[in-house]
């Protein structure tokens, strides 16, 4: 386990309004120049000489952006941004690769292994500043947005399209995730991930157009818990691996295999079960059977999401109809539909 900060750094660190910047080269008299740049640009430098001591920084510093010396002795760099990427902590962070290497085959194994760009040695100061700047302005705008979206009661995620891998997550969609699915990042649940890709295949072209967003929304995953709903929406392309490809003039797939943002919603039908019981003097159990009729659930389902036997779930149906004055499941289910709708009118089946 790693020691924490001392106090007074962190402290500092979060006093500065500048973008964090993670240096890590293994000859820090390699950086001197890029250092003295970025520090009169306002930037806030953190610096490792090793590649665990730059996974150390960047989870204790949490840098906005990472400075990656490719070739280094023990952990080279292509580990340590493998390393990055698997954390969901650290995942979103930008890495531009510092480079003397310039064969392709390297090249491809710095974008591979999760980098955005690469500068070659002997690094220009101005170049770095102006390939920062890009992915900086990425990460915070994708960064506000997902603020925005958890203000507002929805939680976010994105995943890579082709590998599969989550990237990063808000808290509120850590707890829905592992909540509905038993999941954890980096591992995407397997039915969002096969529900994204067919997205992505049926938008054909326009998933690999660059738009903000689909011009047809494509149609929405929902996942249930009970009497609370889950829903998925594809929002948009965020870049990623292909984008990266491209900043580095070696594009490599369509935007159809980039980085997807994901907005969950969930809604709760509890206060619709409340309804349901109050309108027609039923049970607290007895709602809930209602509203599984509702659903089009058969006995046996409906034993099964409430712990009781498809015999039991027949005599509250029983009790059920007599309330009612019906004599049908279809009947109860009608009445019951029609009253829902009247009290919820935005509710759906």
């Amino acid at each position: 386990m790693n020691p924490p900060l001392p106090s007074a750094v962190t402290a500092l660190l979060d006093q500065q309004q500048g973008d964090r910047v993670l240096m890590v080269d293994d000859v820090p008299d390699n950086l001197s120049m890029l250092h003295d740049a970025l520090d009169e640009q306002g930037y806030t430098v953190l610096a490792a000489t090793s590649g665990e001591a730059a996974l150390a920084c960047a989870q204790q510093g949490r840098p906005d952006i990472v400075l990656l010396d490719a070739m280094m002795p023990g952990m080279d760099g292509f580990e340590v941004a493998r390393r990055l990427k698997a954390d969901p902590s650290t995942a979103h962070i930008p890495i531009v690769f510092m480079t003397g290497l310039t064969e392709t085959e390297h090249l491809v194994a710095a974008l591979q292994a999760g980098g955005v760009d690469y500068v070659t040695k002997p690094l220009d100061p101005r170049a770095v500043l102006a390939r920062m700047q890009v992915h900086l302005q990425g990460a915070r705008q994708a960064r506000q947005t997902r603020q925005a979206l958890d203000a507002f009661g929805y939680a976010s995620i994105a995943v890579r399209a082709s590998s599969g891998r989550l990237l990063w997550q808000t808290p509120l969609a850590r707890e829905l995730l592992q909540l509905y699915f038993g999941t954890i990042a980096p591992q995407t649940p397997a039915p969002v991930l096969a529900w994204l890709r067919k997205s992505l295949q049926d938008m054909g072209p326009a998933a690999a157009s660059g738009e903000a967003a689909p011009a047809q929304e494509p149609p929405r995953l929902s996942a249930e818990l009970g009497a609370r709903r889950l829903s998925f929406r594809l929002h948009h392309c965020i870049g990623g691996e292909d984008s990266a490809g491209s900043a580095s003039g070696s594009a490599s797939g369509s935007m159809a295999a980039g980085d997807w943002l994901i907005v969950m919603r969930e809604v709760s039908d509890a206060a619709v079960i409340r309804s349901l019981g109050l309108a027609f003097s039923l049970t607290a159990r007895e709602a809930e059977v209602l509203y599984w009729v509702i659903k089009g659930k058969i006995n046996r389902d409906i034993g099964e999401i409430l712990g009781a036997s498809p015999a039991t779930v027949k005599k509250h149906l029983e009790r059920i109809h007599a309330k009612l004055g019906v004599e049908t499941r279809t009947a109860a289910a009608a009445m019951a539909l029609t009253r829902v709708r009247e009290m919820h009118p935005q509710w759906e089946v």
